[in-house]
């Protein structure tokens, strides 16, 4: 009988790719609960509550409720859910992942994104009847008992694989490599969102020269890696000045700006006033968001003495 692959309340999971348990298999942390993947395998998860941090080859990420990450073969992801989160995940062989394209057409990429509540709770359900048909199982790891989840999984990146046409090569399992490359690559820029890499970094995790991989990136995105990168570094910048106290000029350094001048006029271009004034706005649209919720729980008769 296989046993479930959790991590709860400050436990650590490790995943060696030598280990039985290491086989295609449902994973999951919450509350303060660790997981460490190793070896060839292929992983996406998914945010069902709270939030957590991820650390692998791609960088470092921050999920929350309704993210999904999904990491190539050899990230060697390390997952902490915070004190109220809760993360699923599949721990997928590189023969799981044929046996998807074989069997479905269809196979899932590397890459970062959200999903709608009705989409997460598809996922856990589908998650928890892999894990139990597999619970059942005396021999090894059903890879039918994944295939809906994978299919569903499959879907919710519809729109990232809409792509796939733009990517060049005469035939279709060619673009699929390339566009698998670029999105490792893609998921690199959002990883490391606290410096610029440099065009060099990318190209080498591809496999491409510098000069392919630019004209490529350009025009699978619709942006050049630079600008990709900068756009990504305001938005981190953006996230801090909402949901920490740090000083603008440590958000400046935290979001890889060499000084607060370059930060302010990149920040203001981007979103059209300064970093002050989106912190205060933010903090204002807080407030409001908090008060309306209280208000809107307050019963009937009291709401009434309130007014």
């Amino acid at each position: 009988m296989e046993q479930a692959l959790w991590a709860d309340r400050g436990q650590l999971l490790q995943l060696d790719a030598q280990d039985h348990s290491a086989q295609a298999s449902c994973v999951g942390v919450s509350r303060l609960g660790s997981a460490q993947l190793s070896g060839t395998h292929f992983s996406i998860w998914v945010q069902l509550r709270g939030s957590s941090w991820v650390e692998a080859k791609e960088g470092k990420f921050r999920l929350k409720r309704g993210d999904w990450i999904a990491f190539e073969r050899d990230s060697k992801p390390v997952l902490q859910a915070d004190r109220y989160g809760v993360c699923i995940g599949l721990n997928l062989t590189p023969d799981a992942i044929k046996a998807m394209a074989r069997l479905a057409d269809s196979t899932l990429y590397a890459g970062r994104g959200r999903m709608s509540r009705h989409d997460a709770r598809i996922a856990l359900r589908l998650w928890r009847q892999a894990h139990a048909r597999n619970g059942e199982a005396d021999t090894g790891f059903d890879l039918n008992a994944l295939r809906p989840i994978l299919l569903h999984l499959a879907g919710v990146q519809r729109e990232l694989t809409a792509r796939i046409q733009r990517c060049p090569g005469r035939s279709r399992s060619r673009k699929r490599q390339v566009f698998g490359r670029l999105q490792r690559a893609r998921l690199y820029l959002e990883g490391n969102c606290d410096r610029v890499v440099r065009i060099s970094e990318l190209a080498e995790l591809t496999s491409f020269s510098s000069w392919y991989f630019s004209k490529t990136f350009h025009s699978l995105y619709e942006e050049s890696p630079q600008a990709a990168s900068a756009r990504m570094r305001l938005e981190h910048a953006a996230d801090l000045l909402k949901n920490t106290s740090m000083m603008i000029g440590e958000v400046a350094a935290a979001s890889g700006f060499d000084n607060c001048c370059s930060f302010a006029r990149a920040f203001r271009a981007r979103f059209g006033t300064s970093a002050t004034r989106y912190r205060s706005a933010a903090a204002a649209a807080k407030a409001e968001a908090a008060r309306a919720a209280v208000v809107s729980a307050m019963p009937l008769r009291k709401l009434a003495m309130a007014s």
